[in-house]
């Protein structure tokens, strides 16, 4: 069963995530791979960043199992093991969780030079020590000779630096051609739009190669079957208000999702 909506579907945004970030980069290398070989070949980057929640009290909007305290109760009994010694309340610490991020790279074949980067945009890019992390990458980027793309399919957090503002959208895919720098080719995407279809810039001479982001993230819900995991009966994680909400329910509605109240 293919997702309700017609391009981002904002019920991703959600502790699916960490699965769709890494299908969806591995969809979008499979379809770039044919495409640039075979002057060059696609590879995935894997590392991971620490990171620490800031505030304890996480809502169910959260990306990772949000911190909690043991039942007091239950814990002061269990700790009675010896007499005259107060027993002490378990508490969970915050610790820091190992995050995956994955990069897909263009590499020439004859010296493995990086041409072109594409970040898909996780939660821990946009928040905390996390952003300034992603930031820090990226502006090492930014001042090689590679292309850099950057898909950004999450609302909430913060937009990666730009001199200027914005359009208003939930959505964006940025691309910082070598040759264009600091101008950024800019897709805003409303949740209505269907994701776009973007150039991806290989060494100077070569064409452009056309991604179908679409297409990538269709065969992706398809293929893992996100429609059996994803609740389109209760609210999105990360909340819809306003226009977008209406929206987004008279899609549900529309496509048998959900029924009409």
């Amino acid at each position: 069963m293919p997702s309700p909506f017609p391009g981002m579907d904002p019920y991703l945004e959600s502790a699916e995530w960490t699965s769709v970030h890494h299908n969806l980069t591995s969809a979008i290398g499979r379809r770039l791979a044919p495409k640039v070989s075979p002057k060059y070949v696609v590879r995935t980057e894997e590392r991971f960043v620490l990171e620490i929640l800031d505030d304890v009290g996480m809502t169910r909007t959260s990306y990772y199992p949000d911190f909690g305290v043991a039942e007091t109760k239950a814990t002061y009994e269990a700790t009675q093991t010896h007499r005259g010694i107060t027993p002490p309340v378990l508490l969970r610490a915050l610790m820091p969780t190992p995050v995956p991020h994955v990069t897909l790279e263009i590499r020439s074949v004859t010296n493995r030079e990086l041409v072109t980067a594409i970040e898909i945009i996780s939660p821990t890019n946009k928040r905390g020590e996390g952003y300034w992390q992603y930031v820090d990458k990226r502006n090492r980027l930014l001042n090689t000779s590679a292309h850099l793309m950057e898909i950004d399919l999450l609302r909430p957090g913060k937009r990666i630096p730009m001199q200027d503002l914005l359009p208003p959208a939930p959505y964006f895919v940025f691309l910082s051609r070598v040759d264009k720098r600091p101008l950024v080719d800019v897709w805003p995407i409303q949740l209505a739009d269907v994701l776009p279809t973007v150039p991806i810039p290989l060494l100077a001479g070569d064409d452009d190669v056309a991604l179908d982001l679409q297409l990538a993230l269709n065969a992706v819900y398809d293929a893992f079957r996100y429609d059996l995991t994803v609740d389109y009966s209760r609210p999105s994680e990360v909340a819809l208000a306003g226009e977008t909400a209406v929206f987004a329910q008279t899609i549900l509605v529309k496509s048998g999702a959900i029924q009409a109240e």
